[in-house]
This record gives structure tokens, C-alpha cells and sequence, in this order.
């Protein structure tokens, strides 16, 4: 499936962006979104933008999203079993 968004130029400018660079940006914001709500692991959401795992745990932070976003008893949990 292929997703085609129509940018205009001056949207382009205003944000100072070479259409490459905003279109890497914007698949990036899409996977992040995806892995915030919990419809994408990290791996797969890295896969679909053509990105290493670690690499896109490492962006995460630009667009305010945790790499872990676990519950207190969950992350609990998690160090017990450690």
C-alpha cells in the first residue's frame, strides 16, 4: 500500500524543508504516532520506514514519545523478574 500526500511548495519554504527531508520526517512522525498507540512495535515501525530498531528508538524522544511506556505495577513487575 502507498500513502500520497499533497504538500504544497510554500508549505515546504514556510517550514524551511527540502521535500526529501520533510518526507523522512513525516514517515518518522507517522511511526512514532503508530508506536505511541501501541499498533506498532518498535521493530515493525522501524521496518516500515526503512529504519534500524535502535535508530528509531533514538528518535522517539524529538516527538515526546518513551521508548518504555509501562504501568507502575507492570514496570514493577518487570524488575522483579529481572
Amino acid at each position: 500500500m502507498q500513502i500520497v500526500v499533497d504538500v504544497p511548495n510554500h508549505y515546504l519554504d514556510a517550514m524551511h524543508r527540502a521535500p526529501d527531508d520533510f518526507a523522512a520526517e513525516a514517515k518518522l512522525a507517522m511511526a512514532a504516532k503508530l508506536f505511541e498507540m501501541k499498533r506498532l512495535s518498535s521493530g515493525m515501525a522501524a521496518s516500515l520506514i526503512g529504519m534500524d530498531r535502535v535508530t528509531f528508538l533514538a528518535q522517539l524522544q524529538r516527538f515526546g514519545v518513551s521508548m518504555i511506556d509501562l504501568e507502575d505495577d507492570e514496570l514493577a513487575s518487570d524488575i522483579r523478574n529481572a
